[in-house]
């Protein structure tokens, strides 16, 4: 029982190692397409953010009501940002 232990550590540190490797292989091919994942996580959060974290907007019989007036509102202040800075 007790060398089980050990031999759990060496498979995770084996498998953490091939972890490390794959991601460095892997970041030459993902580096191109980062400004749009990291968009797209962006964009997923601001919906976690506005939908579970404020609950005043999921009160009611339309909930999503709130949840796309704050994404209008979110771009057009963008807009607004983009076009007078």
């Amino acid at each position: 029982m007790k060398t089980e232990k050990p031999k759990k550590l060496i498979r995770w540190y084996i498998l953490g190692a091939i972890g490390a490797v794959l991601t460095i292989l892997a970041a030459g091919i993902v580096v191109p397409a980062l400004s749009y994942l990291l968009s797209f996580a962006a964009g997923a959060m601001l919906y976690v953010v506005v939908e579970e974290l404020i609950p005043e907007m999921s009160q009611g019989q339309h909930s999503n009501v709130g949840t796309v007036f704050f994404a209008v509102g979110f771009s057009v202040m963008m807009v607004l940002d983009v076009a007078l800075g």
